[in-house]
Formats: C-alpha cells, structure tokens, sequence
C-alpha cells in the first residue's frame, strides 16, 4: 500500500470535482425537484431545508422531500411555507411517507422556516452571502435544529465545490463523517474499523488541513459506487492499485 498515492490521487479527484464549472445538481433524480434545489436565487431555503432532511435515508429522498411538499402547498414561497400550519405539514409528511421519522422531521422543517425567517429575514441565501469564513458559514448551519456537524459541514462544502459560492477560506470545511466516507478512509487504512466521527474529520484534517472536506465527494462517490459492503469492484476503482481492501 502506498498512502501517499492515495492521498495524492483523492486530493487530485477532489481538487478536479471541486474546479469543474458550475452545472445544475442532481440531487433527486427529478428534473422538477433539481430544478427547486438549484434556484438559489429565488428559492435558497429550499436547498437550506433539504439539507436538513438528509438523515438515516437515502440522499435522494431526503433532497427531494421540498418539492413534494411543494406540491402539496402550490408552491414554495416562503411566504407561502410561513403561513403553513404545522399540522399540515406533519400530515403532509405522514400522509406521504416522506421519511422513516416523519414527526420529527416535520418538526425540524417548521423550525428551519422559523429560523430563517426570525433570523435571515425569510431570505437563507444571507446564511452565506457576502465571502463571509467557512466557519461562519459552517456554524450558521449548526444553529438549525436537526443539524449536526455531517450537515452542516455538507452544506457548506455542497455551496462551495458545486454551487461556487464565494467562500474567504476552506479551512473549516470538514469531511462529513458520512457512512460511504467513513467506509472508504476505513478500507483505505486511514482510520480504524472502530474510529469515531471526531477520528475521520481529524484524520481528513491532518492530511490536507487547507480544506479537509476536499475528501469528501470522491470518497463518497468510491464508496457508492464501487465499495460496496457486500461486492465491492475493486478493480473498478481508480485506488485499486494501492488500496489494501480492507474489509
């Protein structure tokens, strides 16, 4: 095994993922809800409170979760979200089965609008405006009900490699301890089977402390795409020259 090959290679991927030119995102597979979640213009909230759903589901039906509550409202305003009652909602995502935890959910939605509201003056794009740190950025985020330091830190880092906001530095943009990245620093020796979130971020630190979530994105993509938990295609992967695989 080779470490420093792999650093290299995975600093290279995520230096090349990051630099591409801004294009729309796929988060849901729906070109409808894509097109809500990539309207920071208008709609910053949603891809705000998308973020907050991306939990203990599939990513895609956590991001997608906005649009479908925009259809059942008409819309997503957030004048119209604001108005909205909270029992509406709930049922909205009982009725729907928008998520395993639908109550709780619900409640960390209603609480994301009120946050924005009582906060940003109903405009979540001041959540990053004006270049401010990725710090800033990164605790603004951990202030919202639901959002821990994987969110938070996948908020920012999704607004500054996809959406190419301004951002002063990246130095507090951690790697999101997410199960495919923690799987992937795992199998690639970088961290024990046993390792803790607090072990992978500070792992991700030391090996490029300017911007420790530039990590993020090509791991994940390796782990969902080729390392598998039960047949991961190695020879697929473009670490399997020097990973040692361990399972």
């Amino acid at each position: 095994m080779n470490q420093a090959n792999i650093v290299r290679t995975l600093i290279k991927r995520g230096n090349e993922l990051f630099n591409k030119p801004f294009e729309a995102g796929d988060f849901t597979g729906n070109k409808d809800a894509n097109d809500l979640l990539n309207d920071l213009a208008r709609f910053p909230h949603a891809y705000v409170l998308a973020c907050l759903m991306d939990r203990k589901v599939k990513a895609e039906r956590a991001w997608i979760i906005p649009y479908r509550i925009s259809q059942e409202l008409g819309g997503f305003e957030f004048q119209r979200l604001l108005k909205a009652d909270s029992d509406n909602i709930t049922n909205i995502f009982k009725n729907k089965g928008l998520h395993i935890y639908n109550d709780m959910m619900a409640e960390i939605f209603m609480s994301g609008v009120k946050l924005i509201n009582d906060k940003y003056e109903g405009n979540a794009s001041k959540i990053w405006s004006g270049n401010p740190s990725s710090a800033t950025v990164v605790r603004r985020f951990l202030e919202f009900d639901g959002a821990g330091v994987k969110i938070a830190t996948m908020a920012t880092n999704i607004l500054a490699r996809d959406f190419k906001i301004p951002l002063r530095d990246r130095m507090f943009i951690d790697i999101s301890p997410d199960v495919q990245v923690k799987k992937v620093f795992t199998r690639i020796g970088f961290i024990p089977k046993d390792a803790s979130n607090d072990d992978l971020i500070y792992c991700a630190r030391e090996l490029y402390p300017e911007y420790p979530g530039i990590f993020d994105l090509s791991a994940w993509e390796i782990g969902r795409k080729w390392c598998s938990n039960k047949k991961p295609t190695c020879n697929e992967c473009y670490l399997d020259a020097d990973c040692p695989k361990i399972i």
